[in-house]
């Protein structure tokens, strides 16, 4: 069975906790050491199963530990080599001191997926599930490897070490080897490190991305804009989760409106997410708080075994050479073709939709290649490249 980490996300108040909880209680019933953690500041996995958590992973019953992610604490404990690393990058551009790494935007986020994925390699669980913080915040987290290795591109010669933003594209396509560690001074190190985090988080045989939402209209639209911004990313998103379903003979005339509405955006979502696996998640009429409680999901909802295997729903980008030059494909399911704006920046492809922008660097072999159209259909966003004139 391949180790996994599985990663909750959704709009703030959908329940999404309660659901990762139920998930770690299933695994850990199957007899899988299963590690639950929340990587959100507003913390409440202690609340829910009725612990007290610390800093450091806590064990509440064989096969399953908690462990509530203090990002400061985990930076200064756990990644000295990163944060000399890091202090190498930001002190040969002057950019700010060592001591100051921990206040730059995006550090707490980096810090928290390193450690996940320290804990992934050190091979003592067989699945992470991961509670993260709200919609915005949880994309800001996963892209942040790949913004990161993209600064770091520009700012300094990593170029030398042969490390593509698409190494497992380019590797595979373009034959490029990654370098021998011991050749690399502390930024390459960093680059390389980064490379490996945005490896893991993007290999679909081990990480998923599934999202918790409920029959509501604001939520449903923020559900829909999730999935398609976790696709620009190229996230394997592989479960769609319907939290709170009220029961059709509730029997009381002052819900069923309530009851018209919800099955409303239901059908919407169904239709929405056609090729997701959808799990239907009750109303409870108490609250999700202790083992107990929150089991009664498992018992109605989380009934098929192989829940925790990856589904891979879609294709992740690629390259695909053409008798005119390359493809690019990149899977955009839910998007608005006049929203998309695309452009060639220098050796990057440029994407933009909604509020947010993907920077692709290009393999070396189409640095001297140039767009010659693109188009979008079926969720999929095609962007043709030909030799450009010398």
């Amino acid at each position: 069975m391949n180790r996994r980490i599985i990663i909750f996300t959704g709009k703030g108040g959908v329940g999404k906790s309660s659901v990762a909880a139920a998930h770690a209680i299933k695994s850990a019933s199957q007899g899988k050491n299963t590690l639950l953690v929340s990587t959100d500041m507003a913390h409440n996995l202690g609340d829910i199963f009725e612990q007290k958590l610390g800093r450091e992973i806590c064990n509440i019953r064989p096969n399953l530990d908690l462990y509530e992610i203090d990002p400061q604490y985990v930076m200064e404990n756990d990644f000295e080599d990163i944060m000399k690393y890091l202090g190498s990058l930001l002190s040969q551009k002057d950019v700010i001191g060592l001591e100051d790494v921990g206040m730059l935007p995006g550090m707490e986020e980096l810090f928290s997926l390193l450690r996940i994925s320290q804990l992934y390699r050190s091979d003592v669980y067989d699945r992470i599930i991961v509670d993260c913080a709200p919609t915005g915040e949880t994309l800001s987290l996963l892209k942040f490897p790949e913004l990161l290795s993209w600064y770091m591109e520009k700012l300094f010669p990593i170029g030398k070490v042969g490390v593509r933003m698409l190494a497992p594209v380019s590797r595979h396509l373009f034959k490029i080897e990654m370098p021998n560690k011991d050749a690399m001074n502390d930024i390459e190190k960093m680059f390389v490190k980064l490379m490996e985090l945005e490896e893991l988080l993007k290999d679909r045989d081990v990480t998923s991305i599934r999202i918790v939402t409920t029959p509501e209209k604001m939520v449903v639209e923020e559900t829909k804009r999730n999935y398609m911004y976790m696709n620009l990313y190229d996230f394997n998103v592989d479960g769609l989760y319907i939290n709170r379903i009220l029961p059709r003979d509730i029997g009381n005339e002052f819900f069923d409106e309530w009851l018209n509405i919800q099955q409303k955006y239901i059908i919407e979502i169904t239709e929405t997410f056609t090729a997701l696996p959808i799990y239907r998640i009750p109303w409870y009429e108490e609250e999700l708080k202790g083992e107990d409680n929150i089991s009664r999901i498992v018992r109605d909802v989380l009934t098929d075994d192989h829940i925790f295997d990856a589904a891979i729903i879609n294709d992740r980008e690629r390259f695909e050479q053409t008798d005119e030059g390359y493809d690019l494909r990149v899977s955009i399911p839910g998007a608005d073709k006049k929203d998309i704006d695309l452009y060639q920046a220098s050796t990057d492809i440029v994407i933009k939709t909604g509020n947010f922008k993907r920077n692709i660097p290009l393999p070396n072999i189409l640095r001297d290649h140039v767009v010659s159209g693109a188009g979008y259909e079926n969720g999929v966003l095609k962007i043709s490249f030909v030799k450009g004139d010398n």
